[in-house]
């Protein structure tokens, strides 16, 4: 199928994090002018911590601040009562065959990604790791229009680049996921805040009450024990790689250790003016200090990556300051908690 949408209505949106701002673009370019980044991500109850047992990527803990890839997504737009669709392909020709057929119809769509390949990201962004997101907005002979909301400006990729991403081996293998909203009805003011208390409540939970010591606030407190054994159990240059690992799910790949926090205090602070409750939006600070935090122990992390912090003291203050970490979070979610919401 020959393609050639040189003009587009889809309007590119940066953000901090990949699918939150597929979230928002495709819904913004569906209508609902009133989506952001804090109100999808808050909407999606995106904020969350975990590390995985005996799972290991790029030879390190398997550690992610967010929830399950697609989770924003989806939630958000069944909070909102917009029909969503979404597949997986078997072949790599239907997999194009079913893009073409969208762009056609001038439908932009996300796509999960391996991040491995994309060949306008810098050499050093590129490792293995397949919860990408980005849109596909259109087509030009042989080339797709791509959005990456992570981006400044839109960009460009051949069919065999877009292909080679979207089929990436491994873990979270991609399989072709192609997800777009299917039809939306008019969004009331009603439902735009009862899918914001429904945001905050499932983010209470999966924060306070998720079975189990590796998921959610205790899930921080599981990882600071294991970072004070990693010296004397793997050596110091095994203990710096896998600190270097969490620096990189933290920091780099839009997982977002700390800048997911300073999200959640927006969300929150916008929250707090739609629903009408000072409350909510003064707990903002609170993701915003623990968003700090992250920050500190990603450069004391990155300390021991490279070589400068050796000692056992410094695992320590790693150790610590997630601890810490863990307190805060887990007083706000608490507070959040005794607010008792309603959408009214």
């Amino acid at each position: 199928m020959e393609l050639n949408h040189v003009e587009s209505s889809f309007e590119h949106l940066q953000t901090a994090h990949c699918e939150n701002g597929v979230t928002t673009a495709l819904l913004r370019h569906q209508g609902l002018d009133f989506m952001t980044e804090p109100l999808a991500f808050g909407m999606g109850s995106g904020l969350f911590y975990i590390q995985i047992p005996f799972l290991t990527v790029n030879n390190g803990p398997a550690i992610s601040f967010r929830t399950m890839p697609g989770a924003i997504f989806k939630r958000t737009c069944s909070a909102l009562g917009v029909k969503i669709n979404h597949k997986r392909f078997s072949s790599e020709a239907g997999a194009q065959e079913f893009l073409d057929l969208k762009l056609s119809q001038d439908v932009p769509v996300g796509c999960q990604v391996g991040v491995f390949h994309l060949t306008y990201f810098p050499k050093e962004y590129r490792f293995h790791f397949n919860a990408h997101n980005l849109i596909v907005y259109g087509k030009q002979q042989d080339h797709y229009l791509i959005s990456d909301p992570v981006m400044e400006t839109v960009t460009q990729l051949t069919a065999e680049e877009l292909t080679k991403v979207r089929f990436a081996k491994g873990t979270f293998a991609p399989k072709g996921h192609i997800y777009y909203p299917e039809s939306i009805s008019e969004v009331s003011a009603h439902t735009v805040r009862k899918a914001i208390v429904k945001g905050i409540k499932r983010n209470i939970r999966d924060m306070l009450y998720i079975p189990g010591s590796v998921a959610g606030v205790d899930g921080i407190r599981y990882t600071a024990n294991h970072i004070r054994k990693w010296r004397s159990k793997l050596g110091p240059r095994k203990a710096g790689l896998y600190l270097g690992q969490i620096v990189r799910m933290q920091e780099e790949i839009g997982t977002g250790g700390g800048g997911f926090r300073f999200l959640y205090g927006a969300f929150l602070e916008q929250a707090g003016g739609i629903l009408e409750d000072d409350r909510v939006a003064q707990l903002s600070d609170e993701f915003t200090k623990s968003g700090d935090l992250w920050r500190n122990s990603a450069i004391k992390m990155a300390g021991v990556y490279k070589g400068r912090l050796t000692e056992q003291s410094d695992f320590d203050e790693i150790a610590d300051i997630m601890l810490e970490i863990r307190a805060v979070e887990k007083d706000a979610f608490k507070r959040l908690s005794k607010l008792n919401l309603s959408a009214k």
